[in-house]
């Protein structure tokens, strides 16, 4: 989990300064960091330069809590020590919008926020044949052409319609939904097997979870995490992995409807207003 301050100073040779400052005192700002609890860990700290301003994401462990508010006592409390000690720092806010909480972005793809988990399943011929009316190559033709169509629109997700599951899945185990906006990035990939069955792979780089603090500890989330044996500490990188497969699930179902032409008779007949 990362929180993400930024500096100012008076130049940029300043900054430029700075950073080679933080490198050398970075075990003293992990202390004072991780004081402030007994489960966040910094990792590391990234620096990136740009005007006069020195923007430090920090990176953290959270164990098993998703961990946005940990890591934001931890991050300010290492920021209040590099002031102390430095005195060319002008000024700081404790986030400049580079860690991206609660928001799409590119740097979550690349770097991970929270959990980087795939969900894969070969999916025999015969039986996306019968149970879902689509051929695997009518398939592996739909997720191509999807693909260029979410390149095209800019979309963090070449899938369908991975925020669904999420969505479903957060509301029922207490996590912040608003997460839902990072953790719905998704890389899809699809082949087929020598065999001609369907392989089908979702990466979701930036699943916020926790199965632990929060609104886990709610009397009905938290009996939803019991049935899924995921509540408590040392399970959410369970939780991860159902969250995904729920998602794969989702996906294969969708695009199955799509490219056999079922999805609007299939709303007709199983929507909720029916």
């Amino acid at each position: 989990m990362q929180r993400a301050p930024v500096f100012v100073f008076d130049s940029a040779r300043e900054a430029l300064d700075f950073k080679h400052w933080v490198d050398e005192h970075l075990g003293e700002i992990r202390e004072a960091a991780e004081a402030t609890s007994s489960v966040a860990r910094l990792l590391y700290i990234e620096t990136y330069l740009t005007s006069k301003f020195a923007y430090l994401r920090f990176n953290f462990s959270t164990g098993d809590a998703a961990g946005q508010n940990m890591v934001g006592r931890a991050t300010f409390a290492a920021c209040s020590w590099i002031v102390e000690h430095n005195p060319t720092v002008r000024r700081f806010y404790l986030e400049s919008n580079l860690a991206t909480d609660k928001k799409a972005s590119h740097v979550n793809v690349m770097r991970t926020r929270g959990k980087r988990v795939t969900a894969e399943a070969i999916i025999p011929r015969d039986v996306l044949m019968e149970n879902l009316r689509v051929k695997p190559e009518a398939l592996q033709y739909h997720y191509g052409v999807g693909t260029m169509g979410a390149v095209l629109s800019g979309a963090n997700n070449n899938g369908l319609h991975s925020p669904n599951a999420i969505t479903a899945m957060f509301i029922a185990t207490g996590q912040d939904v608003a997460n839902v906006a990072e953790s719905s990035a998704g890389i899809l990939y699809s082949e087929l097997t020598p065999e001609k069955d369907f392989y089908l792979s979702i990466t979701l780089p930036s699943l916020i979870v926790a199965t632990h603090g929060g609104g886990t500890g709610l009397p009905t989330q938290r009996e939803c995490l019991e049935a899924l044996g995921c509540w408590g500490q040392g399970k959410v990188r369970k939780f991860a992995e159902i969250v995904a497969a729920v998602v794969l699930a989702g996906e294969i179902s969708l695009a199955a409807a799509i490219s056999s032409l079922d999805w609007v008779s299939s709303h007709e007949k199983y929507g909720r207003n029916r």
